[in-house]
């Protein structure tokens, strides 16, 4: 194959895999609905959909020469024939094997480019077989199932429930997503030009004004200029904003093109972790910009795992607890005022214990025992956000750390939007993302202190106010001023930003405000002057300063100056630093000794490397060969933590952890279990025993270790 044949080869597959993922999207969803569904009617719908999108995949694969992709979309093809023709049923075994098809499907089509040997083809070979041995055998198809026609409607003329599986619209095309974020960019710059023009034509007017107070002669001629440089101003105003309008409707994609994975994430985790949950989605249908769902797609996923690993009980405790053995799951995206949205996921599960949060905070310091009282149930609940604070009772190789709900959060403050935790009326957790719609292009106030202006997203923006200096109070060292019958801390803004304190000048009666909203709280920032509301068009502040407190971007404005665009979430936790009264401080102690870690571990390698990892850590580390040796040295040394196997002779890792519970004097030492083992079973097993975190061997890195031992005994 020549290189330009390899080239076009490149090009052609980087097509198939946007087209791949569109077919697996659409059958995973399928699958989905077809373990719900119990309209024989909809089933039939189904299985037909899914058996024409997995034969146009095959036939694109073949196109880009995949033959493993071909092959595997072949067998599924195989079997939905055989499940059309009444000649096999679509038990929840096989589905299981076709939801795991799936999910090899998507890691193949991933690494469609690379040459290297993947895991999932040796797998992909494996299942094919699998599915070949059960068309062989081919147990039949209950007779109540019937054929019937496709259609886009039940026999009422509703339309189906759930997803429709369906080709794209023939007037469609497919073009680059770089090539539309390049296009996007260079029409957002024009948004320089409108404030170019609006600068010009006020100082024309401005002028304009200085020659008629002065009678001039030119000020008629000059008039005439100054409308026809305002008539052409609106004129362009006019063709940017719809040039903008336009180019943002193709830039933006329904929520529905992010929601669509979640039936079968929120499937497949209940399916591992023994729990069952039906998911529900409204609003899929509001569009916003494709770059922001890019960055959301990663935030959303933890969020749905959250909720079945931490919300949803298993069936068993939620019948305990007079609930339905199946949890509820959702998410809501509605439009708000101000160009942005509010994205709402939740559950019915066991919630948030603002108790258990708050014990994880004051373990890992971020709070001392006497702010933990002065703080209301609300603000104990936004600290899971806060990097470190983990309720989970054991920590694995997905959860239990702390970072997952910090980095949702970094993601979203650093789109310009806000999280926030709530309760929902049936007692779980309800979260609530407020996003903008749009990346590039940003509604802001610009605002002045002394000298300085700087711009504020009105996505965080609640209001602005202009209060009587007799209206400001005191209560608790902190100035304070009422709004709509709330009291709201009122800081200054420069202050908070750290500027150099201006000259004194006269001040007026009145003192001007922004009040900002972030994580249930509202905070007034005092300023000189609200100036006006503009659109900006955001640029990054460089490689240089990737990252700079209080500020989020910056932007050029019409006159030619730049400025800086302020971030809420940081004003906002840089104003409770500015505004708190001063407060006796805390530390979090040192151990004064080594911390004394007994390894037990019938390999000898394992027992080798996790000694070194430890000692070299600066733990002091004894070794066991197996469960009873372990016992033996527990009974007769001292030690703050056990890390251990859990498949050993004599006796294993599960029961070395239930001994240990079960000895009176040894029942609180922490246990770490390091395994090959990395079932659901298996997880509930160890917990069941009473491990307190269990890592997966598979998955295993030095930091997963570390970080299990640091937390359970610094």
């Amino acid at each position: 194959m020549t290189d330009k044949d390899q080239a076009f080869l490149k090009r052609l597959r980087t097509t198939f895999q946007v087209e791949a993922n569109e077919h697996i999207v659409a059958i995973s969803a399928g699958l989905v609905e077809l373990e719900e569904t119990d309209s024989d009617r909809r089933r039939t719908e189904l299985i037909e959909g899914i058996f024409r999108e997995t034969h146009s995949m095959k036939g694109a694969a073949r196109s880009v020469n995949l033959p493993l992709i071909e092959s595997l979309c072949e067998s599924i093809e195989s079997v939905f024939a055989a499940v059309k023709r009444r000649e096999m049923s679509a038990d929840p075994s096989l589905l299981n094997r076709l939801h795991r098809a799936m999910n090899l499907l998507g890691a193949l089509v991933a690494g469609a480019h690379t040459q290297s040997p993947l895991p999932e083809k040796a797998q992909a070979r494996e299942l094919i077989g699998a599915l070949k041995d059960v068309l062989a055998n081919r147990p039949r198809a209950q007779p109540e199932i019937q054929e019937a026609g496709i259609t886009a409607s039940d026999p009422d003329g509703a339309s189906p429930s759930g997803p429709v599986i369906s080709s794209m619209a023939s007037e469609s095309v497919r073009v680059s997503k770089t090539r539309i974020e390049a296009l996007l960019l260079q029409v957002e710059a024009f948004l320089s030009v409108k404030q170019i023009l609006a600068h010009q034509t006020a100082a024309l007017r401005d002028i304009g004004s200085a020659l008629k107070a002065e009678r001039s002669p030119l000020s008629h001629a000059f008039s005439a200029i100054e409308k026809t440089a305002a008539q052409d101003r609106r004129t362009i105003d006019a063709m940017v904003d719809s040039l903008m309008d336009n180019i943002k409707a193709i830039s933006m994609l329904p929520f529905s093109s992010l929601l669509d994975i979640v039936p079968k994430l929120v499937r497949d985790l209940c399916h591992d972790r023994g729990k069952m949950a039906v998911f529900t989605a409204k609003g899929g249908n509001i569009e916003i910009d494709r770059r922001i769902l890019d960055e959301m797609r990663e935030p959303l996923i933890h969020l749905i795992r959250n909720c079945v690993d931490h919300g949803i009980e298993p069936p068993a405790e939620r019948i305990a607890r007079n609930k339905p053995e199946s949890g509820r799951i959702s998410i809501e995206v509605g439009q708000l005022e101000g160009n942005s949205v509010q994205l709402i996921v939740s559950d019915d599960g066991g919630g948030i214990n603002a108790h258990s949060v708050t014990e994880a905070a004051l373990k890992v310091g971020i709070l001392s025992r006497q702010e933990a009282t002065e703080m209301n149930e609300n603000s104990l609940r936004q600290l899971i956000f806060r990097s470190g604070v983990s309720t989970s009772p054991m920590l694995t190789d997905i959860s239990g750390r702390g970072l997952g709900l910090a980095i949702v959060r970094e993601r979203v403050e650093k789109l310009g939007g806000a999280i926030h935790c709530d309760v929902s009326s049936a007692g779980g957790t309800v979260l609530r993302i407020r996003l903008p719609l749009t990346l590039s292009a940003l509604r802001c106030v610009l605002v002045r202190v002394d000298t300085h202006r700087f711009l504020i997203p009105t996505t965080g923006l609640e209001s602005t106010v202009r209060v009587r200096r007799t209206e400001v109070k005191t209560v608790e060292n902190r100035e304070t001023i009422s709004i709509n019958d709330g009291i709201v801390p009122l800081v200054r803004l420069g202050e908070v930003l750290e500027l150099p304190p201006k000259a004194k000048a006269a001040t007026s009666g009145f003192v001007t405000a922004a009040v900002l909203g972030a994580d249930g709280q509202r905070i007034a920032f005092a300023v000189d002057e609200i100036i006006g509301e503009l659109e900006v068009l955001i640029k990054g502040l460089g490689s240089q300063l990737v990252r700079v407190r209080n500020v989020a971007a910056a932007t050029v404005l019409g006159t030619g100056e730049v400025v800086a665009i302020l971030s809420v979430a940081d004003l906002m936790k840089s104003a409770v630093r500015v505004s708190s009264p001063p407060r006796t401080a805390y530390t979090v102690e040192a151990p004064e000794d080594k911390s004394a870690i007994l390894v037990v571990e019938d390999s000898i390698t394992s027992r080798t490397l996790l000694k070194n990892i430890l000692q070299i850590s600066g733990y002091d580390v004894q070794t066991a060969v197996d469960g009873a040796d372990g016992l033996a040295a527990l009974r007769s040394g001292d030690f703050d933590l056990v890390v251990s196997d859990v498949d050993m002779p004599r006796m294993n890792g599960f029961e070395l952890t239930a001994r240990i519970r079960a000895d009176k004097r040894l029942s609180a030492l922490p246990v770490v279990l390091v395994t090959a083992l990395e079932s659901r079973e298996d997880r509930e097993r160890g917990m069941d025993a009473g491990a307190n975190a269990y890592i997966v061997k598979s998955s295993f890195d030095r930091g997963n270790l570390l970080e299990a031992v640091r937390r359970l005994v610094g």
